[in-house]
């Protein structure tokens, strides 16, 4: 990454050791490849994300407020998605654009009434949910449009899976 971007995602699930670690990193703009002895400078702009909140993690010792501090240049709140519902039909025909190709579905399209259906939807696992949820309907549907049959599909297998995992299987 060096001269670009890195994106760290759930920071705050970091364990303590690599927390001292990306801190030093950070600090000193430099990194050392295990088992070498080179020190390679690095250049990096940093984005994290995290699902938690950091501020509760670092009272109860759990995240380390100087590696807070100096992560914490900007902080964008970006709600999840039940509460932005607006922004689910852009999401949706980004995420057909993004697989159709890869997935070989030619002239991929959504119904309009299915829109409709996945802005009903909770998403509790928001926009990766989402994500997940149109590529898996790209399958069902190819080589026709993704339809409200195609997304109860996708979502009721959905279900099932969560309650196996969640019943430690």
């Amino acid at each position: 990454a060096n001269g670009g971007t890195i994106f760290l995602d759930e920071i705050g699930d970091l364990p303590p050791n690599t927390q001292s670690k990306l801190l030093r990193v950070l600090q000193e703009r430099h990194i050392q490849r295990l088992g070498g002895d080179e020190i390679i400078f690095v250049d990096v702009r940093v984005l994290a994300a995290t699902h938690c909140d950091i501020e509760t993690a670092i009272q109860e010792k759990e995240f380390r407020e100087d590696l807070f501090y100096r992560l914490n240049g900007v902080t964008i709140q970006i709600p999840p998605l039940r509460e932005r519902r607006e922004d689910i039909p852009d999401l949706v025909n980004f995420f057909i654009r993004r697989h159709a190709h890869v997935l070989g579905v030619e002239n991929s399209s959504i119904q309009a009434e299915t829109l409709s259906r996945l802005k009903s939807q909770p998403w509790p696992g928001n926009v990766r949910e989402l994500e997940n949820a149109i590529r898996q309907a790209l399958l069902l549907a190819r080589p026709f449009s993704i339809n409200v049959e195609h997304i109860e599909q996708v979502l009721t297998q959905g279900r099932k899976t969560v309650s196996v995992l969640g019943q430690g299987y």
